[in-house]
C-alpha cells in the first residue's frame, strides 16, 4: 500500500435538524484513505455510513442537514470550505461516488448513451472520436456486453447488473482518485455481484485510486478491503487491516457482527443475534452507545465513552476493557 494519503476525514460531525430535534447521524468520525487502498466501512443499517459518504462529497440537503464540524481533506484541501461552484468542479474529477441503487441514479427518459455523453462533454470531449464513441469505449471498459447497442437503450431495458455497470461507468469516467462506492452489489444476485466486484478490484488496480467501500457484509469486505473501519450509532468504534480485525474483533460490535456471519464449515442450531436496538440519535447516551446491548458492560462504560486503545499494528478499538490501565 502506498504511504500517500488520498483522503482524510478529521472529526466529522453531520446532523439533521428535525422538529423533534437534533439527529446526530454522524459524530465524531475520523479515517484516512491510501492511494491505491480499499477501506471498508461496515455497520449496521442507520449507523451513519451512507451520511458519511454523502457529507464527503457534500451532497446532502442544506434544508435539513448540516456538517457542523470537521474537516475533509482530500489531496490536502478541505473540501467544507469550498464554494458550490469549485465543488461541482472537484465532483467526478477528484472524487466520486457510486450509489446504492443504480435505477434511481439514472434517468428513465433519456438513453444510456445520452447520459454518459453528459458527462463525457464536460471534460471537453471528442479527443478520439464522437461522444458516442468515448461513451461505447467507456462501457467497454466497464466489461458491458455489446456497448454499441446499450448506449441506445433507456434503463428500465437493462438487467441491474448492467445498470451497476453503466453508474460505475459514469462514476470513473474522469478518473477520480478517490471512489466511494455505497453498496454497489446490494441489488445484485451473488454471481454478479462476484463479477463485479472482481471488476472494481481490476479498475483500482490499473489506476491507482482510492477507495472507500461501504457494505453491510463481511464476506464482501474479506474479498474487496485491505484495511476495515467499524461503524456504530455514528462513530468509528474500531479499525484495522482486515485480516487482523477478522482475526482479532477487539471491540464486542465487532465480535458481535463476526459473530452474526452464518459459517458453512460449522452449522449451527440458532444464528448468533445482537439483542437490542441502537440508540436513538436524537438522545444518545453520555458513554458508550452499544453499552445497553454489550454483555460486557461495566459501570464506567456508561459513565464516559471509551477512549481509542491500541490493539495492535494501525489496530483500535473504543472499548474500556482495552484500558490497560
Amino acid at each position: 500500500m502506498n504511504g500517500d494519503i488520498a483522503l482524510e476525514v478529521r472529526d466529522l460531525h453531520t446532523h439533521f435538524f428535525l422538529r423533534r430535534g437534533v439527529v446526530k447521524a454522524v459524530d465524531g468520525v475520523s479515517f484516512s484513505l491510501h492511494r491505491g487502498e480499499v477501506l471498508g466501512l461496515v455497520g449496521e443499517s442507520g449507523c451513519g455510513k451512507s451520511v458519511t459518504a454523502l457529507s464527503l462529497l457534500r451532497l446532502l440537503p442544506n434544508e435539513a442537514a448540516r456538517t457542523v464540524q470537521g474537516q475533509v481533506l482530500l489531496d490536502g484541501e478541505d473540501l467544507l470550505v469550498k464554494s458550490k461552484r469549485q465543488m461541482r468542479q472537484i465532483r467526478g474529477r477528484k472524487i466520486s461516488m457510486i450509489l446504492q441503487d443504480p435505477q434511481t441514479s439514472l434517468n428513465p427518459l433519456f438513453t444510456i448513451g445520452n447520459q454518459l455523453s453528459e458527462v463525457i462533454s464536460k471534460i471537453g470531449a471528442e479527443r478520439g472520436g464522437g461522444v458516442m464513441q468515448q461513451a461505447i469505449e467507456v462501457l467497454r471498459k466497464v466489461k458491458l456486453s455489446a456497448p454499441e447497442q446499450r448506449v441506445r437503450q433507456y434503463p428500465h431495458e437493462l438487467s441491474g447488473g448492467m445498470k451497476q455497470r453503466v453508474v460505475g461507468a459514469i462514476a470513473m469516467n474522469r478518473g477520480p482518485r478517490v471512489l466511494i462506492a455505497d453498496e454497489p452489489t446490494t441489488a445484485l444476485d451473488v454471481t454478479i455481484q462476484l463479477q463485479y466486484l472482481n471488476l472494481l478490484k481490476e479498475l483500482q488496480e490499473n489506476t491507482d485510486m482510492a477507495i472507500l467501500f461501504i457494505t453491510h457484509d463481511f464476506g464482501v469486505v474479506a474479498r474487496m478491503c485491505d484495511r476495515v473501519a467499524v461503524m456504530y450509532a455514528g462513530r468509528i468504534v474500531e479499525t484495522g487491516p482486515v485480516r487482523e480485525v477478522f482475526n482479532n474483533p477487539s471491540h464486542p460490535y465487532t465480535q458481535a457482527l463476526i459473530a452474526s456471519v452464518p459459517k458453512l464449515k460449522r452449522p449451527e442450531a440458532r444464528l448468533h443475534t445482537i439483542e437490542g436496538q441502537p440508540p436513538v440519535l436524537t438522545d444518545l447516551p453520555k458513554g458508550c452507545r452499544f453499552e445497553a446491548r454489550c454483555p460486557h458492560a461495566e459501570a464506567r462504560c456508561r459513565a464516559a465513552y471509551p477512549d481509542s486503545f491500541t490493539v495492535g499494528a494501525e489496530h483500535a478499538a473504543n472499548c474500556w476493557r482495552l484500558d490497560p490501565a
